[in-house]
């Protein structure tokens, strides 16, 4: 669909002027040519197209403006004519004359006449009807041309000399965007013109620097909207949007597959909840292959390790990031067992990279049984897990409180957004088959077989393997079979969302040696699955992978086997995988299922043909239109090119012909084609007659030719006119809609990023207005995607669509649709201030679109286009299928197709890697075109016109429809290229000198010309023009215009043996001007203008230059401008760039402060001794004076020097300064030392003070007497998180004061601001609220809490409270920023509310106050917010007692302050060449040195004032009262207070760590105090150096690792330049404490009094003051300052003092006018520790500070001690009274009744050897135990930290002690002891003495809630109760799983200092002294084989009594009736007989 706009004329026009006009529809506007000079009528005669994707709606309009062009001033409208295109929409064609209408929508007497043609479209291919488009009637030129041109450039530019509107500023074509510019508010409603529209946005139009005025020029053709012109400078050819050619690409080298550092860093801290009854457990932790284990922990769930592990790995980022990161827990692994496996948990290291600063911090990683997948939780792990890359640096984030982080549900180990209760899932990776496999074997062998069987066999033998989540999983191996097909899947049971990102498939081929990967896909979960509220689970397919990866024919050693692996860019098609992916989440409950989570594969059923897609035959034509700067060492031999898709094409591998059985199926889209089967040989089957070219024989190469010679590096091939082509015909299923889509995301990301980079351009370059280019980068985005959600919409029944397609569908619209909307509220928040923030978000954007644009389900293969020299592959490109893919929607076609690319070849794998592949293998102007064959017609309408197609020779008569064989150009313009090589910048290095001697070669088509060498510098300025004469191009004149060839422009190094070295290169486009064109401005003559140079990915510099290509027409070149000769006699005969191009130039004097020089290392072994600085700048220059000896003193003696130089107006044009030092040797010889280039002279320029400005802080101020440029108090004043007064802007009229002078600034508020003029003094009054503090503090506590003591005794405290309380506000602090920040967000939101309701801001309730009071508020806000954070209801602070506090910064103080260059910088020197590695790695190598100094410029003459003032030294220059620079002592005093997360460096995973502090020649060691086996150590250390300054300047703390034998290692070290700091006005010698104290822990450390301090910084920066007056009142300038007089001694006598006050104007130094800036506080730095071995990467940090007393100065105090605070000991008395509810475990003998033989066992964490238990409660059948039994447990104990210290071996075989620290925590358990079997474990509970919940008063009040909901519950310490007495549950898990409450203990805690403890003893268990009394244990109690009777008696009388009397008298019944019957027949005979 398209709509047709033929604007022919303007009539009755008013007067002679420039007319342009510009046509808009859809918010898409175009710009005609500009007519010169036009009367009364304007015949335009333009054509215009609008691609559409969406059907012409009746009532939109179509706006026609037509303006009065100005080359300065904004265009005038003359008027507007609108259209509603009903009657187009409905007929499809109209004409139309109408009057214009002015901007109050009055008819004027001027006409227009418009031909208005749209054109629709029914989904099908052939509507086009040929007719419509070749032979428009009236249309002399033919529109065909326009169905060629790209959305972007309508036929505007074909001809006209005027601007053509898509010019960019800088004159490179940079063609007009589409979308709507801020600016073009012609919306209908509101008919404004946009004249009114700039006054009112653009208020400093005419007076802003040259390069504006440009852009006015441009603003000129008719308002070209501000937001839409490219400021593209250093991207100015990549961003080039044109119609027939594509950009190139500038980097070279592949990224991926290059090894890197990588270190990742483990901290075991501690495990809960493991399952499993009293276990040994033991953490294992596995990357990859290595594994490291803890220590064991015995009899414990809960064990604490706080172990940290470190690896180091030098691998590619992909395959780092595809290791899995394995945590496992062990129950009793010993050397002779390997254990049981508890649960493990893995990640892959790609998702703790993907993380927040690359960590996740002290979170809880779940465990699961792999074995059971039905068993749930197995416990938790707490771990620190940080990856860090080079050059990342990791940021410890602020420790939560302890308690925060028990919470385990809450900070579990898992990325942001993945649901905390992760379920099992079945993951399918299903595989069909495989096509077009290579041969994996050689063809010997085959033969061999041959022989033997007689039958020919495939040579490969496949299988594939899938990796997923550290498990494999196999196919099976189908033998010799090139098609193999499996019907497979592999299932893995993994839990979801999985942690592990890719799927790894590879096809590999089995073999009786070694098995080999011969293609590598990685799936990647993100990609195919969804995981919003509308997402879906991971699924892809059935479709089509495809792999890429080393070249087809077979060698026995494959050099590019890597590629095979997936590593690194695939150099050719290898295989194409049939595979789909599923998962399903499993349902654990149901019985069925399988609970092992083993890899299992099963058959699955076959697929049908059609699944994929039905079967297209697609068309790739190819023509080469050159081929150039081919490399020498392959220019001898003929050479030819081949191109291939897939298989197809491919000269290996194609060698049977398809039968024509085969192309009938085919045909009938059923079977897919054998691929191996190529086209290239294949007969005229009868079949195929009805095809119109069924007979197309392939052609996939170009015929060898011979390349000519084009300089001594490179040749290239004569095709002249005539150009080689290839086609191929290919079989794919038909998927282009994916393609499409993507292309359509792509091409809006291309276009944002292209704004963006602009946007950044002219941030950079400080040009106006940087917020409307980003609003109009928004504007495009938002039209982009409604374009895509309209377009993505269409075909949604095509075949072969897979659920994949169908979500990924709706999901991208679904965001694209979102990420419209946003783009549209942030476009309309974007401001002057915001822009940087809405840049990073944008960008963003530009990341997800990325995401989305990438298809994770591949279709066509990509296309590789081959240099083959003598039958060798030589270099290759790899071109993506989507971007030369056609489509007849604009959008959706590839952002190459049918365009002319620049493609450079490279080699191939491994030796494309480093200067190898960066070096140019050859350059191809080559033309593709992809699509389907039935839309082939159009194929060459992109090419450059002007040819003949020439087909081969056929013998049947055939249609015409052949593609041509190559294509011959009759049309042939000749031109001259002039190239204005003016300078380059910040090369890069490449000789040993650490210098380069540059040249620079310029490649045009087929010429080259080389520019002089310059030797021995990195910013040549050749100021050299190039001349290029008779340059043949072929194609049609207009087309060349806006289309030339690009440039390519390579720097060199000259050796003087061997070839010279390659530095980089940059392309460009030149300005053409064609015979007919007048050369002038706008675009004429061209501007200089900088092209970035690259260097394989890295940047390598600048080039300054301007390229300018002319036609030379009939008169040959005499008619073109004319070039100056040489005008140098010295240079010879090279041309200078011309006047005009060349930058105007102004004087300037330059000052150079001269100050010393550091560090130089020795040149060629020998010291050096006499330096000297040359400073050049422009080849003008000035020496220093010589050091005469530098080893005696390195400072120069004269400090100031001035040389004066002609630069250019415009700053950004500035060439550098070099600083280069030499060694002045005997007999007059120099050697080089080292050398600095100063890239940017920006931040040295002096600009002077305005008068008019009252305003102090944007003027330009005096640094004590240095001028420097600040802007709005841009001298490093850090507002850092720690700065306790608010930052203050500096931009108040110097007489509105506040000062804040509170003693404590975090509890108090300040209430009054006096406003006074500039002049006046100001007065400020301090009310302190302190009653309502008070109230707040003594707030009801919670029930149970004990009332804290609030005053801390002043003897109690040390440095040490001093340090913890401010590391807590820090933490406080940085929360506060946190909750600020969200504040500020939802204030602009308010803000923006409101503009859009047209309401003033300073009407809105947010804001109040306006001006001064809004500053005041929100300090005071500040004040509040810090004292309370979050509110009023943290009692928690307010309870804290009030120590004073010094700041802890979380970084280097040289950060903070801008490193201390207030008024001296440090210039490295470097020396040698530089490394490739990546880019500033090996920098740090080539440091030689560091010059110190300053530079000062300004343009000439300078004001007179200046050097009028009161002691204006006319020697200094502009460095005024700068202190001299000779020898000075200073005592140097080191503060090493303790070093966290050092590296490991023992075997054991732990170091020895001591510290070696190095300053000069001399050098302290701590050796003896190292600390054993610590890891974060607390050295707590004060040293004493004396230095002499400048000699010994840099001082190195280094932290080393004790060894006993062999020699100490370094673990890390940081170097701190003391000189600097010491000079600085920043007064970095000795911090200024908060207050003033002259005795305890708070004494003033400084020998200066504040009060001395003061007095000599008024001294020095000739201020007027301090007056201390009554009344607590200080003056300093115009200042008062008030505070506090009183001071108390020791004695607690009360003095009165001024030192208080003073104090107070050193905290708020910064606001005092002029000389103001933050003094550094009393302070603690945290520093990184480095190791040479591993640059880059942080080995620990060390926390310290130094402080520096000039030895000419009273001496210093002692040191104050900052040495470890030693833990106190203390004694836990525990006694066990009694136990109520244990659970019965033992069943009675005789009687079956459940008993338990009670004990309890108790001892504190880490001390489980020294564990304690009462005696046995035997038999108790109730659960009830009596004990009074008393347990002692001695600890040492750290208050401050909340630790238990442990000193202890860690085996018999250690050393010395190792000190643990460990939480303390009381563990009781209880017990039933077994005589014979072992003890079964009852239940137990863990007590933290710190917070355990209160005991309760009964056995029955006692529940297990008080374990649960502990955190609910009232907490209580026991050092603060000291005695505690209560009943508290034992619990244990049962098999489910669940605590249960399994007994109850009644105990009584009583905690006791050594010393307190040794007064009162006590005795263990019943002892004396202090016996307990014997517990009242019933009988039963008791062991039976002491007292059998008795427990006879109790066992048996007791239960069974009755039944034991019933059974004596049955027993003696019996007994009777037996006596009876024995005794009666003896008695009945005696009766009978009568006896």
């Amino acid at each position: 669909m398209a709509l047709l706009v033929h604007l022919k004329m303007v009539r009755d026009l008013r007067g002679k002027a420039d007319r342009i006009a510009k046509v808009t529809f859809r918010g898409l506007s175009f710009y005609t040519r500009v007519l010169e000079n036009c009367e009364d009528e304007a015949r335009f005669d333009e054509m215009f197209r609008w691609p559409i994707g969406s059907r012409v709606d009746e009532n939109e309009i179509l706006e026609l403006q037509v303006f009065n062009y100005s080359k300065i001033f904004t265009n005038r409208v003359i008027g507007t004519f609108r259209m509603v295109l009903q009657k187009v929409a409905e007929e499809g064609h109209l004409e139309v004359t109408d009057t214009l209408i002015d901007d109050n929508n009055t008819a004027i007497g001027t006409s227009v006449t418009v031909d208005i043609k749209y054109t629709t479209m029914d989904g099908t291919v052939g509507v086009w009807s040929d007719g419509e488009f070749l032979d428009v009637p009236g249309d002399p030129e033919g529109t065909f041309q326009f169905e060629t041109d790209s959305l972007l450039s309508g036929h505007s530019h074909g001809s006209g000399s005027g601007v053509s509107p898509g010019r960019s500023i800088h004159g490179i074509p940079t063609f007009r965007k589409a979308g709507k510019g801020v600016f073009s508010a012609m919306k209908l409603h509101k008919s404004k013109s946009s004249r009114d529209d700039h006054k009112k946005d653009e208020p400093a139009t005419l007076d802003m620097e040259d390069l504006d005025r440009k852009a006015l020029r441009l603003g000129g053709v008719g308002g070209l909207d501000p937001d839409c012109i490219s400021l593209a400078s250093v991207t100015a050819v990549t961003t080039n949007v044109s119609n027939k050619r594509s950009k190139p690409d500038i980097k070279m080298e592949p990224s991926s597959g290059r090894p890197v550092d990588y270190q990742i860093s483990i901290t075991v801290v501690e495990a809960r909840q493991l399952v499993g009854l009293n276990m040994d457990p033991v953490v294992c932790v596995e990357i990859g292959e290595d594994k490291k284990y803890t220590s064991m922990k015995e009899s414990t769930n809960c064990p604490y390790y706080n172990e940290y592990f470190v690896f180091d790995f030098h691998v590619p980022p992909d395959v780092m990031f595809d290791k899995i990161l394995k945590l496992s827990v062990i129950h009793s692994k010993n050397l002779l067992r390997s254990g049981t496996l508890v649960g493990t948990f893995k990640l892959d290291v790609g998702t703790v990279y993907s993380q927040p600063e690359h960590q996740f911090y002290h979170k809880w990683a779940m465990l699961s049984d792999p074995d059971d997948i039905t068993a749930g939780c197995k416990g938790y792990i707490k771990c620190d897990i940080a990856v860090v890359g080079k050059g990342d640096n990791i940021k410890t984030p602020h420790k939560a409180n302890e308690t925060d982080e028990d919470d385990i549900e809450g900070n579990l180990l898992l990325p942001e957004g993945v649901p905390l209760e992760r379920q099992w899932a079945r993951f399918y990776v299903k595989i069909y088959r495989a096509e077009g496999l290579p041969k994996m074997n050689t063809s010997i062998m085959a033969n061999v077989k041959k022989a033997f069987i007689g039958e020919n066999r495939d040579l490969v033998d496949p299988y594939v393997q899938v990796v997923f989540a550290g498990q494999r999983g196999k196919t099976s191996v189908q033998k010799s079979s090139y098609e193999p097909i499996w019907n497979e899947q592999v299932v893995f049971t993994e839990m979801f969302p999985p942690l592990c990102k890719r799927i790894k498939v590879q096809i590999r081929d089995s073999d009786k040696v070694n098995d080999v990967a011969i293609g590598t896909h990685f799936i990647d979960l993100r990609k195919i699955a969804n995981d919003g509220d509308k997402g879906f689970l991971p699924t892809m397919g059935p479709a089509w992978v495809n792999m890429y990866g080393s070249t087809r024919h077979y060698t026995l050693i494959d050099e590019h086997q890597d590629l095979n692996e997936g590593l690194g860019e695939g150099v050719s098609f290898r295989a194409r995988l049939l595979i789909s992916v599923a998962v399903e989440i499993l349902d654990i409950t149901s019985t069925e299922i399988v609970s092992s989570t083993e890899v299992q594969v099963e058959p699955v059923s076959n697929i049908s043909e059609s699944a994929t897609g039905k079967i297209e035959e697609f068309f790739l034509f190819g023509s080469f239109l050159e081929a150039t700067m081919i490399d020498r060492k392959i220019g001898d031999k003929p050479i030819s090119f081949e191109v291939t898709i897939g298989n197809y094409g491919n000269q290996i591998d194609g060698v049977s012909k398809p039968t024509a059985a085969k192309k009938k199926k085919k045909k009938e889209g059923g079977g897919e084609s054998d691929e191996e089967e190529s086209e290239l040989i294949q007969q005229n089957s009868s079949e195929d007659e009805a095809d119109d070219d069924g007979d197309l024989v392939s052609v996939s190469s170009t015929p060898p030719m011979k390349p000519v010679i084009t300089d001594r590096n490179y040749f290239h091939l004569p095709y002249f006119d005539k150009k080689p082509c290839i086609y191929i015909k290919s079989w794919w299923q038909d998927q282009r809609r994916r393609l499409y889509n993507s292309n359509i995301m792509d091409k809006i990301a291309d276009k944002m990023e292209e704004g963006l980079n602009d946007v950044q351009e002219v941030i950079k370059t400080e040009k106006a207005y940087p917020e409307r280019r980003l609003r109009g980068v928004l504007e495009e985005l938002s039209t982009g995607c409604n374009r895509f959600v309209t377009l993505a919409n269409k075909d949604q029944n095509q075949a072969g669509r897979t659920k994949l397609d169908k979500e990924r569908l709706k999901s991208c619209m679904r965001e694209m649709e979102s990420m419209g909307q946003q783009a549209k509220l942030i476009r309309s928040q974007v401001k002057r201030n915001t822009v940087r923030d809405k840049l990073k978000m944008v960008q963003n954007f530009l990341h997800r679109l990325r995401f989305l644009a990438d298809e994770p389900q591949h279709s066509i293969p990509d296309v590789f286009v081959w240099m083959m020299s003598n039958n060798k592959r030589i270099a290759y490109a790899r071109i993506p299928s989507k971007d030369i893919l056609y489509s007849i929607v604009d959008e959706e076609t590839g952002k190459d197709c049918g365009k002319v690319k620049a493609v450079f070849l490279r080699l191939p794998g491994k030796k494309g890697f480093g200067p190898a592949g960066w070096t140019v293998q050859a350059k191809m102007e080559m033309y593709l075109w992809l699509g389907l064959n039935k839309q082939r017609k159009d194929f060459l309408s992109g090419l450059p016109n002007g040819f003949e197609e020439n087909k081969a020779p056929r013998t049947s008569p055939c249609l015409q429809s052949v593609p041509p064989i190559s294509l011959v150009y009759n049309m042939k313009q000749v031109f001259q290229l002039r190239a204005h090589m003016y300078q380059a910048r910040s090369l890069f290095a490449a000789d040993s000198s650490g210098l380069s001697d540059p040249f620079a070669r310029v490649f045009f088509s087929t010429h080259s010309q080389v520019t002089e060498v310059l030797s021995e510098t990195l910013c040549p300025t050749w100021d050299q023009l190039l001349v290029f004469d008779d340059v043949e191009l072929f194609g049609e004149a207009g087309e060349l215009r806006d289309d030339p060839p690009i440039i390519v422009v390579e720097v060199y190094d000259q050796d003087t043996v061997g070839k010279a070295e390659f530095i980089g290169r940059t392309f460009a486009k030149p300005i053409t001007k064609m015979c007919d064109e007048h050369y002038g401005p706008p675009r004429f003559p061209p501007q200089l203008e900088y092209y970035q140079i690259y260097r394989g990915n890295s940047t390598a510099g600048d080039l300054l230059a301007a390229f300018e290509l002319l036609q030379i027409g009939q008169g040959g070149r005499a008619e073109l401008p004319p070039i100056d000769g040489p005008t140098d006699s010295e240079r010879g005969p090279i041309l200078p760039v011309p006047m005009g191009i060349r930058p105007i130039l102004s004087r300037y004097r330059i000052e150079v402060l001269f100050w010393g020089l550091r560090d130089l290392k020795r040149v060629n072994l020998a010291q050096v001794d006499r330096p000297r600085v040359d400073i050049e700048c422009a080849g003008r220059g000035v020496q220093s004076a010589l050091i005469q000896n530098y080893k005696k003193n390195p400072n120069f003696s004269t400090l100031v020097k001035w040389f004066e130089v002609d630069l250019p107006e415009n700053e950004l044009l500035h060439p550098p300064l070099n600083v280069r030092v030499v060694d002045c040797r005997a007999f007059g010889r120099y050697t080089l030392v080292g050398s600095h280039a100063v890239t940017s002279l920006r931040r040295f320029i002096y600009s002077p003070p305005d008068k008019t400005h009252n305003n102090w802080a944007s003027a330009a101020r005096l640094m004590n007497g240095y001028m420097v440029l600040t802007n709005g108090g841009s001298q490093s004043r850090p507002c850092s998180p720690y700065s306790r007064t608010p930052p203050r802007t500096f931009s108040r009229p110097a007489g509105d004061v506040t000062v804040n002078m509170d003693a404590d600034p975090s509890v108090r508020k300040m209430d009054t601001v006096v406003k006074l003029d500039a002049t006046s003094d100001a007065v400020v009054k301090v009310d302190v609220n302190e009653e309502k503090e008070e109230k707040k503090r003594k707030k009801k506590k919670k029930k149970g809490e004990v009332e804290e003591d609030d005053e801390t005794d002043e003897s109690m405290l040390d440095w040490w409270s001093k340090y913890f309380a401010s590391i807590e506000t820090l933490m406080e602090i940085l929360r506060a920023q946190d909750a600020a920040l969200a504040e500020a967000e939802e204030r602009e939101d308010q803000e923006i509310a409101a503009e859009g309701a047209d309401i003033k801001p300073d009407d809105l309730p947010v804001k109040g106050f306006k001006g001064k009071e809004k500053s005041r508020d929100k300090s005071r806000n500040k004040e509040k917010k810090k004292s309370h954070h979050a509110g009023e209801g943290t009692e928690k602070h307010s309870s804290k007692p009030k120590v004073d506090e010094l700041l802890v910064y979380n970084k280097e103080l040289e950060a903070e302050y801008d490193n201390f260059e207030d008024w001296l910088h440090t210039f490295n020197l470097y020396r040698g060449k530089a490394g490739d590695d990546d880019e500033a790695a090996l920098d740090d190598d080539r440091i030689v040195g560091r010059f110190k100094g300053s530079m000062c410029m300004y343009k000439l003459p300078l004001s007179e004032e200046i050097t009028r003032e009161v002691g204006f030294d006319p020697n200094m220059g502009m460095f005024q009262s700068i202190p001299h620079n000779d020898p000075i002592n200073v005592l140097v005093r080191i503060f090493v207070v303790r070093a966290t997360d050092l590296h490991p460096a023992d075997v054991n995973g732990k170091a020895d760590p001591y510290v070696v502090i190095k300053l000069g020649k001399s050098e302290l060691k701590d050796k003896e105090n190292y600390i054993s086996k610590q890891l974060n150590p607390v050295f707590g250390k004060a040293f004493d150096m004396e230095a002499t300054f400048p000699m010994e300047s840099m001082l190195t703390v280094s932290v080393y690792d004790w060894d006993l034998v062999g020699t100490d290692d370094l673990i890390g070290e940081t170097k701190i330049d003391l000189e600097n700091r010491f000079y600085s006005k920043h007064r970095a010698t000795c911090g200024i404490a908060n207050s003033y104290s002259v005795h305890g822990y708070n004494v003033w450390r400084d020998p200066m009094k504040p009060s001395q301090i003061l007095a000599k910084l008024c001294k020095e920066g000739k201020l007027d003051g301090p007056h201390y007056g009554p009344g607590g009142r200080v003056k300093v300038a115009n200042r008062v300052f008030m505070g506090t007089t009183e001071i108390e001694d020791e004695n607690g006598l009360k003095k009165q003092t001024d030192e208080h006050l003073a104090l107070t104007v050193l905290k708020h130094w910064e606001e005092i006018p002029r000389v103001g800036c933050k003094l550094i506080p009393e302070h603690v730095e945290t520093r990184p520790l480095l190791n040479p071995d591993h640059p880059g990467i942080e080995q620990g940090r060390i926390e310290m500070w130094v402080d520096m007393f000039p030895m000419d100065m009273p001496a210093p105090g002692p040191a104050i001690d900052i040495s470890p605070r030693k833990p106190k000991k203390y004694e836990l008395r525990v006694i066990i009274w009694n136990t109520d509810e244990v659970i019965l475990e033992d069943d009675d003998y005789f009687t079956g009744e459940k008993s338990s033989d009670i004990f309890v066992r108790g001892w504190l964490k880490g001390q489980q050897e020294d564990k304690q238990d009462t005696d046995v409660h035997y038999h108790s059948l109730t659960g009830e135990g009596n004990f009074n039994w008393r347990f002692v447990f001695p600890f040492d104990y750290l208050m401050a930290e909340e630790k238990i210290v442990i000193s202890k071996k860690e085996s018999m075989f250690s050393w010395d002690e190792t000190e643990y620290k460990i939480p303390a925590r009381l563990t009781l358990q209880v017990w039933d002891a077994d005589h014979f079997s072992a003890d079964d474990f009852l239940g137990a509970i863990e007590l933290d003495l710190n917070r355990f919940p209160r005991g309760a008063k009964t056995a029955k009040q006692c529940s297990i809630n008080m374990v649960q909901n502990q955190a609910e519950l009232p907490c209580i310490s026991i050092f603060k109760q000291k005695r505690v007495k209560g009943w508290w549950p034992f619990v244990a898990r049962d098999e489910n799983d669940e605590m249960e409450l399994t007994g109850k203990v009644e105990a009584e805690l009583h905690l006791m200092s050594a010393e307190e403890a040794e007064k009162s003893p006590v005795g263990l268990g019943r002892n004396e002294p202090d016996p307990l009394e014997k517990p009242n244990r019933p009988d039963t109690s008791l062991m039976w084989f002491v007292n059998t009777l008795k427990s006879i008696r109790y066992f048996i009388w007791h239960n069974y009594r009755w039944l034991i009397l019933k059974a004596l008298g049955l027993l003696l019944l019996l007994l009777l009736l037996g006596l009876f019957l024995y005794s009666f027949p003896g008695y009945l005979v005696k009766k009978m007989l009568g006896a």
